[in-house]
């Protein structure tokens, strides 16, 4: 449970870098999810509830991504490693074997 806790406090900072709003309403949101059920005795619920916090730390990984305003119209995206991937170019017609 430690180790979990742990590492979505990891993820939460790279994820939410330089945003100090993002990063303490993160923060707070952990704390009071795992504050909220420290008391669970059922190993059924508590293997659940690990579950969910494992899928969240991935989804924060790989799915959310920093924007930034710059001007009143604009706003610049801000891309993690784990967020980049190979892509596979689109080809409009498909060639002819």
């Amino acid at each position: 449970v430690l180790k979990l806790f742990k590492l979505l406090h990891r993820t939460r900072q790279e994820v939410f870098k330089n945003d100090t709003k993002a990063l303490e309403a993160a923060r707070q949101k952990i704390n009071e999810e795992f504050r909220n059920n420290r008391d669970e005795k059922s190993e059924e619920k508590i293997n659940e509830l690990l579950k969910i916090a494992s899928d969240v730390e991935v989804i924060l990984r790989t799915s959310v991504i920093q924007a930034v305003h710059t001007d009143s119209d604009k706003i610049v995206l801000v891309p993690r490693k784990d967020l980049l991937q190979d892509n596979t170019p689109y080809l409009d017609r498909p060639t002819k074997k």
